[in-house]
C-alpha cells in the first residue's frame, strides 16, 4: 500500500481498520506517521542517532506485537511511552554493565566486599569519564566488546580494524581503564 494514498485516513481509523481485518498493512502506514517522533524521543534520551534509529525499529516491532494483542485507543501517547520505556530499559542496562566492568576494575570478588550503592554510583561516574579519556580506537573498541556486547569479528567488521588491533584495543583500553579507576580510588581514599 502507498502511504501518502492515504494520508485522508485519521490514525483513529487507520487502527479501527487494523482492529477490524488485522491487515498489518494499516499498521505500517499509522506507524510511519510517527517515525520523527520516534526518533526524536530515542534521540532524547539515547543521544545517538544510529542507536535511536534501531531503537524505533524495535519499537515498531514491539508496537506492533502489542497492538495485536490489545486494541489502543490513543496511539500517539501509547507510542511515546513504548519508546520512552525502551529507551531507559536500554540505558539502564548499559550503566548496569558498566557497574560489572567498573567492578572487575577494582577487582571485587568476594560477595562480602560488594559495593554500596553510593560506591557503584561513584564507580559508574568514574567509568564514564575513564572511557571519555581512552584513545579513540579503545574507546570505540571497549564501548562495542563490553557495552554492546559485539563480538571480535563484530567489532572488527564495524570499526574496519584487523581482529588483532580489535584485542589489542580492548585490552590495552581494559588496562588504562583499570589504571584510571585504580588512581581514582586511591585519590578518593587519600582525600578521606
Amino acid at each position: 500500500m502507498n502511504s501518502d494514498k492515504y494520508n485522508h485516513i485519521s490514525e483513529q481509523e487507520l487502527l479501527r481498520r487494523f482492529y477490524q481485518d488485522r491487515n498489518k498493512e494499516w499498521l505500517g502506514i499509522l506507524l510511519q506517521r510517527y517515525t520523527l517522533l520516534l526518533l526524536g524521543v530515542c534521540m532524547k534520551y539515547l543521544k545517538n542517532e544510529e542507536a535511536a534509529r534501531d531503537a524505533v525499529q524495535q519499537i515498531f516491532l514491539k508496537a506492533i506485537t502489542e497492538l495485536e494483542k490489545y486494541e489502543v485507543e490513543f496511539i500517539k501517547s501509547w507510542l511515546y511511552m513504548i519508546a520512552k520505556n525502551h529507551c531507559l530499559m536500554q540505558f539502564r542496562d548499559k550503566n548496569r554493565q558498566l557497574v560489572e566492568l567498573s567492578e572487575q576494575m577494582v577487582q571485587v570478588e568476594d560477595q562480602e566486599d560488594k559495593l554500596s550503592i553510593k560506591e557503584k554510583d561513584q564507580l559508574l561516574d568514574w567509568m564514564h569519564e575513564s572511557i571519555k579519556n581512552l584513545n579513540p580506537e579503545q574507546q570505540q573498541c571497549v564501548t562495542l566488546f563490553y557495552l554492546k556486547k559485539r563480538s571480535y569479528q563484530e567489532v572488527s567488521e564495524l570499526t574496519g580494524y584487523s581482529i588483532l588491533q580489535v584485542k589489542s584495543s580492548i585490552q590495552n583500553g581494559k588496562r588504562n581503564l583499570r589504571l584510571m579507576i585504580q588512581r581514582r580510588l586511591k585519590e578518593n581514599e587519600s582525600s578521606k
